[in-house]
């Protein structure tokens, strides 16, 4: 008996931390926080069903870059397929908020890792 509850309290504990990734919530940030425009609300609430919207936030990508990260996701990560409508309303979002940055002056500044 002790060895049954010995491997269900182990097999429990294998389980974990599937489940806890897989319920992520963005308790910590709102899409008042991110840059206004078209868009915004349904960029947040599409991006934090996986994780943190600062994540987007930090990146500065062109609109076909915004695409390949979708579409990586997609292919990848099981995010769910977006239809031509939601999929145009996010990149037009993403392409005005989080244009490509340019490095800081003398030092190369930070590059994008994800950006082709």
């Amino acid at each position: 008996m002790l060895r049954f509850v010995m491997a269900a309290m182990a097999g429990l504990l294998w389980m974990a931390p599937a489940t806890a990734q897989s319920t992520f919530t963005p308790r910590d940030e709102s899409p008042e926080e991110f840059a206004e425009g078209e868009g915004r609300d349904q960029t947040f609430y599409t991006c934090t069903a996986c994780h943190g919207f600062k994540l987007v936030a930090q990146q500065g990508m062109t609109r076909a870059q915004w695409d390949d990260s979708i579409s990586l996701m997609i292919r990848r990560h099981n995010m769910p397929a977006l239809d031509e409508k939601d999929r145009a309303v996010l990149l037009g979002y993403l392409e005005a908020a989080y244009p490509p940055r340019a490095p800081a002056a003398g030092r190369g500044g930070w590059q994008n890792p994800f950006a082709k």
